[in-house]
């Protein structure tokens, strides 16, 4: 199957939050990578660059946990400007060194925990907080990503504040590993996703679920009107993870190899996605091999 951008694929990046678990040495934080962000940030603006150098043409800006709900539960409300001005220095220099024609994703993640729709905020709560991020990056940013939304109307909320700053904004969904047609919270994905393309999304993905389960998800999405596509991660189960935990709680597969992912992401290229890339515990190698395997398989790589 051609993809609807003909033969076109851009590659994001991988997980940063992991990758920056194994190059830091400081013990695991409820803040995850914005605490390294404020400690080690060369380790991030390093790791921006491996990816780039692996062949990833979209960045996101390492702002995941870095929302208003999580500063006020594990850290400090007034790291929040702080925190964004550094990522988005930290990708902007990633991308000066390496010269590369890259673009900028702002990050719009779940407000309060990864994978858990149960503890998202009311609608008004939403709405504030996303367009505060929103705020907060539009001007160093070339897109929106909203990333790792397993509820609804969660993503819609942000899906709306990225589209109010007249910048493209692409959505993407975690869905129930064992069952990839739905979301965490047990809603349709086919659903779910009309909904954001009907306030603005210009592209719709899959993230951090099993690759097995994006497999599924593909055709799910794939009638839009809009670009698709998917990053998984590499977790064994993301079920242990719980507000205001740590990652380091997590296991990853010792079956995803860069070769083996590399095998994966082609196949949701065969089944028309053109954004691949890669979610938790997928790193510069993984993607690198996924970059070689797209162009050996006839694939232009391309920003945009």
């Amino acid at each position: 199957m051609v993809n609807a951008q003909g033969n076109r694929v851009v590659v994001l990046d991988g997980g940063m939050g992991q990758e920056l678990r194994r190059r830091s040495s400081r013990p695991a934080s409820p803040l995850w990578s914005a605490q390294v962000m404020l400690e080690e940030p060369e380790l991030v603006v390093a790791a921006h660059r491996d990816f780039i150098k692996a062949g990833a043409r979209v960045i996101t800006a390492n702002t995941y946990s870095a929302t208003p709900r999580r500063l006020a539960r594990d850290g400090d409300p007034d790291l929040f400007h702080p925190l964004h001005e550094a990522a988005l220095n930290a990708a902007r220099t990633a991308r000066e060194e390496t010269g590369q024609d890259v673009r900028i994703a702002g990050c719009l993640p779940p407000l309060v925990a990864s994978y858990r729709p149960d503890v998202a905020p009311d609608d008004a709560t939403c709405h504030a907080d996303y367009r505060q991020m929103v705020e907060a990056q539009a001007e160093g940013v070339d897109l929106f990503l909203c990333e790792t939304m397993s509820l609804a109307r969660e993503a819609r909320a942000a899906t709306i504040a990225g589209v109010e700053s007249n910048l493209p904004v692409w959505t993407a969904f975690t869905v129930d590993d064992g069952d990839g047609t739905r979301l965490r919270s047990g809603e349709s994905l086919a659903e779910a996703a009309r909904e954001v393309v009907a306030v603005g999304a210009q592209g719709v993905l899959i993230n951090c679920a099993v690759p097995e389960a994006v497999a599924t998800a593909m055709s799910e999405i794939a009638d839009l009107g809009v670009p698709f596509g998917a990053y998984a991660n590499a977790f064994t189960s993301v079920e242990a993870l719980q507000p205001g935990g740590t990652v380091d709680v997590l296991e990853a597969r010792k079956d995803l190899d860069p070769a083996a992912y590399a095998e994966h992401a082609l196949g949701w290229v065969r089944q028309g996605a053109s954004i691949v890339g890669g979610c938790c515990e997928v790193g510069p190698a993984h993607i690198e091999t996924l970059s070689k395997e797209l162009a050996a398989a006839g694939y232009e790589l391309v920003s945009a």
